[in-house]
């Protein structure tokens, strides 16, 4: 059990010291050391399983303006339940049993935390999510 506390921590990104201080709640201190790392190491896999979402709704995302395209993440993330779930499971996976039973004293807090930061990364990265380009035979 020790091996995975370990190898789990040891391939997290760090994060920047000037996050974490002394007046910080329990809750932004979970954040600032768990959730942030976890969600920057599945940074690439949290944007190809959007682009998976876009391509199973067939949404009509790549036609919105850039204003609408933001507001498609964050209404994808707060209503649909299955997607929201799916991404909650790629990073409480990566949570130690420590860390663990620290989120399920307060998880629909640390939840509402864990949602705005992937939104957060969905956003910061939207340049990434144009329409596929399709091959044509010569």
């Amino acid at each position: 059990m020790d091996t995975r506390n370990t190898n789990l921590k040891s391939i997290r990104p760090e994060v920047s010291p000037s996050l974490i201080n002394d007046n910080m709640s329990s809750d932004e201190r979970f954040q600032n050391l768990v959730l942030r790392p976890i969600t920057m190491l599945q940074g690439d896999l949290i944007i190809e399983v959007f682009r998976n979402y876009l391509a199973k709704h067939k949404s009509t995302f790549y036609n919105l303006t850039l204003e609408k395209r933001v507001a498609y993440i964050d209404n994808s993330i707060n209503k649909d339940i299955k997607f929201r779930n799916s991404l909650k499971g790629m990073i409480i996976g990566l949570f130690t049993v420590e860390e663990y039973m620290l989120y399920i004293e307060n998880s629909s807090a640390l939840n509402k935390r864990m949602m705005h930061i992937v939104k957060e990364h969905l956003q910061n990265n939207i340049q990434l999510f144009e329409r596929p380009k399709m091959l044509t035979a010569i």
